[in-house]
């Protein structure tokens, strides 16, 4: 990967995807667990699971003391542990491998095979089914300049011509057609279009394009023909400055280790200077090996990872995809929910909210007559009155003639009628009078409608709050959880959003960077915070969280940034996926005080000669059993999560 990187277009791409390529080596050297399901792992399974089998039923035991089949079976199916604890000792880590690898020969070395072999078949099974869930990659983030046009059409003193989009230059002339998409940041020097900015700035409705106006590397272009003189290009654009807030994210995030491999840490230290004051006090083997068994720790080894699959089961069945179970037991302890507003709280794209028609006037006659004047129209409020109407099941008369005012609106001639809408400045040079109160809707676009000077009356358009969307910041409330709203709209919106949501705080106007510091700043404040987002604009601010929830109607880079995915953009089953977290760390923590207990007694037993090695083995087992059982209780077997019960968690440490 070279040390300087060019600041265009593909140049720019072949660099983002080289560093997400190496970030995702790191992270696979790091955490050694992270990798996909293989035939060669089925087989390891396949062969511990026969093994354990053939020595319960003694299908082979050729020798009295020592069973061929289950050495096989301990050596095969745990190699991968003791490589891994192996390692872990070379780096002077005391993890839950180690501590495995332990109970696994201390259960070997007294002839317990089938014992050593039902741990190795555990650990087998839950680490593969924790890599394919884990390892999911962020390959979206590889093709992040995939959207932007690897050419672009410019005019400059030769002509017009189409270039390589690393070949464009500060001031050139960009050319972008409809359908296209604005490949640099600059300033529309000629022509008018209407641009969906919503993957940069997170605003709901398409923004105006006329001369002066300035545009965002990204933007799609919906309607005509514009040019653009180019300000920014490549790393340099808002494009480019989401791109890199993900990567140093991605970056900065830093690898965390689970409680379960601290824990288990200390047991393993505890353990082994329990097993060597033994011995050195009384100078008994089997009381010695009985002590090793006894702190296996295997209670947290196998009931841990059950737990955290369990529950991402639960949530994938309710409808939300989470990563990995680094990211459950994290949003287990959330105290602050950031939300975005479109796309999130609400469905992304303009409705008719209200129509208003003036006394005498039906509401239908101000609904035809809109229609009519928008039919021709490529303005995202038009289509939305169009498509309203139609659904209706009315017919859309086509008009006579047409014309459209930038930033004004429509007059159109239908049936020997003259037919306007658009916004008050319209109606003021044509003299309609617009009664005052009907302005005063700051939080919604409102087109006023009239016939031949005479004002029919008023239709109000707005983005359309989720119908969940309340139970949700309701239950949330319920939760304790602090929440926030940030979004790219507008103030007046931002803020009727909240108001209908009952969410106390919100910011508007915020740019992706802003969305980034914002949710940077409460992280460093020891906040544990789930961001909510949809578009690419969300991408850094789901990176930078403590946990990023994205919405399955999202893009891909805000689904890859995300550690949590929610299916059909149901926001309540993110307050499912959050219950059902918080009981699972409920779960795992009562796992860990009772592996404690049980290692501590059971040690002291074992130290004093009073629990012989078979009894070891026999407490050992029972309380693995007993731990897996308890964590069993997380697996999907209900259908409906009872929100209630985790209003009041119990009391946890933090």
């Amino acid at each position: 990967m070279t040390s300087e990187l060019s600041p265009h277009g593909e140049d720019l791409a072949e660099a983002t995807r080289d560093r997400t390529v190496a970030h995702e080596a790191h992270d696979h050297g790091e955490h050694g667990h992270e990798h996909a399901f293989d035939l060669k792992e089925a087989a390891r399974i396949a062969f511990v699971a026969g093994a354990a089998a053939a020595v319960w039923f003694r299908v082979w035991e050729p020798f009295a003391d020592v069973s061929v089949i289950g050495i096989v079976g301990v050596l095969v199916g745990g190699w991968p542990v003791f490589r891994e604890a192996a390692g872990n000792m070379l780096a002077r880590r005391m993890t839950m491998e180690l501590s495995m690898s332990i109970a696994l020969i201390a259960a070997a070395a007294i002839g317990e095979f089938f014992t050593a072999l039902v741990i190795t078949l555990f650990v087998l099974v839950a680490e593969v089914l924790e890599g394919m869930t884990v390892s999911r990659g962020r390959s979206a983030i590889r093709d992040l300049l995939d959207f932007l046009p690897r050419s672009a059409t410019v005019r400059r003193a030769d002509g017009v011509a189409e270039i390589h989009a690393a070949d464009l230059a500060m001031g050139d002339a960009v050319l972008v057609n409809p359908g296209g998409r604005v490949p640099v940041d600059g300033v529309v020097t000629g022509g008018h279009s209407f641009l969906d900015q919503s993957r940069i700035t997170g605003e709901s409705m398409p923004v105006e394009a006329v001369a002066g106006s300035r545009v965002f590397a990204g933007s799609i272009n919906q309607s005509g023909a514009i040019e653009v003189r180019a300000e920014r290009l490549g790393r340099d654009t808002s494009y480019g400055k989401i791109i890199e807030a993900v990567e140093q994210s991605e970056r900065s995030r830093a690898p965390v280790q689970r409680l379960a491999d601290q824990l288990a840490g200390y047991l393993v230290y505890f353990a082994l200077a329990a097993a060597v004051l033994t011995w050195l006090i009384t100078r008994d083997m089997r009381s010695t090996i009985s002590v090793v068994i006894v702190a296996g720790a295997c209670g947290i080894a196998a009931g841990t990872p059950l737990a955290i699959l369990g529950a991402i089961g639960r949530a994938a069945r309710l409808g939300a995809i989470v990563k990995g179970g680094l990211y459950l037991e994290t949003l287990g302890r959330v105290d602050t929910v950031v939300v975005d507003k479109t796309g999130t709280l609400t469905f992304g794209k303009p409705e008719v909210q209200q129509v208003t028609p003036v006394e005498g006037i039906q509401a239908a006659d101000l609904l035809d007559a809109a229609a009519t004047a928008e039919i021709r129209s490529e303005h995202p409020l038009g289509k939305a009155i169009v498509a309203h109407v139609l659904a209706q099941g009315r017919t859309v008369a086509e008009p006579d003639d047409f014309h459209y005012t930038p930033g004004r609106g429509i007059v159109a001639k239908a049936c020997g009628s003259t037919l306007q809408a658009g916004n008050r400045l319209l109606m003021a040079e044509l003299g309609v009078d617009v009664p005052r109160q009907w302005a005063g809707n700051a939080a919604a676009s409102e087109v006023h409608v009239a016939r031949n000077g005479r004002l029919l009356g008023t239709i109000a358009m707005a983005d359309k709050v989720r119908p969940e969307a309340r139970a949700a910041m309701d239950a949330l409330a319920r939760l304790g959880m602090r929440t926030l709203l940030l979004t790219g709209d507008t103030e007046p919106v931002a803020r009727a959003v909240a108001d209908s949501l009952g969410i106390t705080e919100f910011e508007a106007n915020l740019l992706p960077e802003d969305k980034h510091a914002r949710v940077t700043t409460l992280v460093a404040a020891k906040r544990r915070v789930a961001m909510l987002g949809d578009g690419i604009n969300d991408a850094p601010a789901l990176a930078a969280a403590s946990v990023g929830v994205a919405m399955g109607s999202g893009t891909d880079v805000a689904r890859e940034s995300a550690d949590i995915v929610l299916l059909g953009n149901d926001l309540s089953r993110f307050v499912d996926t959050l219950v059902i977290a918080q009981r699972t760390r409920r779960i795992i923590w009562a796992n860990f005080i009772g592996t404690i207990v049980v290692d501590v007694i059971g040690v002291g037993l074992a130290a004093s000669g009073v629990l012989d090695p078979l009894g070891a083995a026999f407490i050992h087992v029972a309380s693995e059993m007993a731990f897996i059982l308890n964590s069993a209780r997380l697996l999907p077997t209900m259908d409906r999560i009872d929100r209630k019960a985790a209003v009041s968690p119990d009391p946890l440490p933090n």
